[in-house]
């Protein structure tokens, strides 16, 4: 198992978990589906801060990242990946 499965599975965990929203796809379009309103989509960014110590500043929110597992996947890596190249950089 690579470590994007890995992380659309823990994702997918968070949804199941913490908003008890079943997804059946990683490309599922969450917005389109219903399956995640404005509500939710608030509490998942919470959830992901907690999970993966991710920030989501208003200036950088652009909702397209959040449209499905994948993309979530992909803004998370983005978000944590960031802090070790700098840190090795130091």
């Amino acid at each position: 198992m690579n470590a994007t499965h890995r992380l659309h599975e823990r994702i997918g965990k968070v949804f199941a978990d913490k908003l008890n929203v079943e997804i059946p796809g990683t490309d599922v379009d969450l917005f389109e589906t219903g399956l995640l309103d404005s509500l939710a989509f608030v509490e998942l960014l919470l959830h992901l801060e907690c999970e993966f110590g991710v920030t989501v500043p208003v200036d950088d929110l652009e909702i397209d990242n959040f449209r499905s597992i994948a993309r979530v996947a992909e803004f998370v890596l983005s978000r944590t990946e960031q802090p070790r190249r700098s840190a090795g950089a130091s």
